[in-house]
């Protein structure tokens, strides 16, 4: 996870997203233990209160539970309840931009669908040129 410094973005979200993004990459299981606040300040150099901060708006949300005395966890559902979240935001946040600028472009939904094709297809490739998904 890197935190930027210069984004409008509060760090202490920065800091709740990149937790989500653990959880959902799996880099954080369901019942694991995350870093501590201390751990978080001391790695990205921030104020502990913003670390605590961040990691309470998951805590909130019931991504995030504390065992007294040993630390926080990742909740049990949290990889199912983060990626319906980010699901619904997605089509408001990526989809609906995405449309109004084809629109705008003149780009119809069978060429805009070629596109999306081309863009799954080709995916992501490493430093040989090889597809990965």
């Amino acid at each position: 996870m890197e935190l930027n410094f210069n984004s409008e973005r509060p760090i202490f979200q920065q800091i709740a997203e990149g937790i989500e993004d653990s959880i959902l990459s799996g880099v954080f299981p369901e019942e694991s233990q995350i870093p501590s606040i201390t751990e978080f300040s001391v790695q990205y150099k921030i104020n502990p209160a913003t670390a605590l901060k961040g990691i309470n708006l998951l805590v909130d949300e019931g991504m995030i539970y504390k065992k007294r005395g040993l630390g926080m966890f990742v909740a049990q559902g949290a990889m199912e309840a983060l990626g319906k979240k980010r699901k619904a935001g997605f089509y408001e946040k990526f989809v609906a931009s995405l449309v109004k600028e084809a629109r705008r472009l003149g780009i119809g939904k069978e060429e805009l669908d070629v596109m999306l094709e081309k863009g799954f297809s080709e995916g992501e490739k490493d430093k040989e040129g090889e597809v990965v998904l």
